[in-house]
């Protein structure tokens, strides 16, 4: 049973994420894991300004994903920060490359699941998560959450993402805030509860 982390990160907050989210996933007897990030396609200059350029250079060792590769996965767990509530656009022109799929039909039942970020407490994480939910049931995928068996859910102490559409982290309006704990703990309940969905499809 093979799982699919594909993933776009900026600043690094959703590539520390998809790390704990292939810990979760490789949790799980039997689950062969994969992580991948999609093409960047802003140019170096417009990356440099933005300040990102070194946390993109500590991603090089995760290999780009090509669209056709989605296709050898039984489940998929896509990450990526949300931009004015919706998806970036290395993400949706990453998803707009797999009409091929689409035709053929090679993602229908598979599990497929969304996990975010934002710079704030209330960015658009959900709104983000569930337009992305959108898509994966176009292509067929059989749309996997964060349910409330993760206690962190409830958490009420302390400022926290995550919500039953899936795992999140808030970066802080300068990006210096990193995912705490629980944020962590759903990231990994999901890649281990995804997979297990993942094997419950496959068998």
């Amino acid at each position: 049973m093979k799982v699919l982390i594909v993933y776009y990160s900026m600043y690094g907050h959703i590539h520390q994420l998809a790390r704990a989210v292939a810990q979760g996933a490789e949790s799980v007897e039997g689950a062969e894991v994969a992580l991948r990030r999609v093409p960047e396609t802003l140019p170096d200059e417009v990356l440099a300004k933005m300040g990102a350029t070194g946390t993109i250079r500590q991603q090089e060792d995760v290999p780009v994903c090509t669209p056709e590769e989605v296709a050898d996965f039984d489940a998929v767990i896509f990450g990526t920060p949300t931009r004015f509530g919706n998806m970036c656009g290395q993400m949706r022109q990453f998803l707009d490359s797999t009409g091929q799929l689409w035709a053929q039909g090679s993602l229908v039942g598979k599990a497929g699941s969304v996990f975010t970020s934002s710079n704030t407490q209330h960015g658009g994480q959900e709104s983000t998560i569930l337009s992305f939910h959108i898509t994966l049931l176009h292509l067929g995928f059989v749309v996997v959450g964060l349910p409330y068996s993760f206690a962190g859910l409830m958490e009420g102490e302390e400022i926290s993402g995550c919500s039953p559409y899936g795992a999140s982290t808030i970066a802080g309006g300068d990006g210096s805030r990193k995912p705490s704990a629980n944020e962590m703990a759903g990231a990994r309940f999901q890649g281990e509860h995804v997979a297990k969905i993942a094997g419950k499809l496959c068998a």
